[in-house]
């Protein structure tokens, strides 16, 4: 259960997180959410009028969240390759414990409701998409000093992010986080190759 010291809307948001991460979008029903926050169903429709609100919000909460990630030490390595890399390193490293933990709530949901919701899919594309561009400045300078000026930054980036969404559709299909890791460890070293200046390659 979510700790009560939080508003009865975070500790929905919260629910939400573990709980369609662990089961999925279809299967978490608002009395589960309401079980695991804590809260009656009463207090659920008072903050959210249906499960889709709560997951729209849920991807904002999310995204929050994960922003975080660009506050770990990595964003303050002094080259952008290395930053880059650096960010792409920590995704590898908290792959560990239950998928819950690690997996993107984002895409769980997204390859629910793509079809079904078009507030919800919305939502997780406006998240994944703003995520994956705050790499898009460092690649861009990564990019630039490896005389690679024929490559997109912006969609180098959203190329992180679909390496990092399959790694964690892998991991579930296999039932192996390492296949994830697997994934994060090839994306590395493709982006140091194209990280190296072009004279170097020849």
């Amino acid at each position: 259960m979510i700790p009560d010291r939080k508003d009865g809307r975070t500790r929905l948001l919260d629910a939400a997180l573990l709980t369609i991460r662990s089961q999925g979008l279809a299967a978490t029903s608002v009395d589960a959410l309401c079980r695991a926050a804590g809260v009656t169903k009463g207090a659920f429709f008072h903050h959210f009028r249906s499960k889709e609100a709560l997951a729209v919000a849920a991807a904002a909460h999310f995204g929050a969240m994960a922003d975080g990630l660009f506050d770990a030490p990595w964003s303050l390595l002094d080259e952008p390759a290395a930053r880059v890399l650096g960010y792409v390193a920590l995704r590898r490293a908290i792959i560990d414990g239950e998928y819950s933990a690690f997996t993107c709530l984002l895409g769980t949901m997204v390859q629910e409701a793509y079809a079904t919701s078009p507030a919800i899919r919305a939502a997780c594309e406006a998240g994944i998409v703003e995520h994956a561009l705050r790499l898009e400045p460092d690649i861009a300078a990564a990019l630039a000093a490896a005389g690679r000026l024929d490559l997109a930054a912006a969609s180098l980036a959203l190329h992180i992010q679909a390496v990092i969404q399959g790694g964690f559709i892998l991991a579930k299909a296999t039932g192996d986080p390492a296949a994830a890791v697997d994934a994060l460890d090839h994306l590395a070293r493709y982006l140091t190759f194209l990280f190296k200046p072009k004279e170097t390659l020849q």
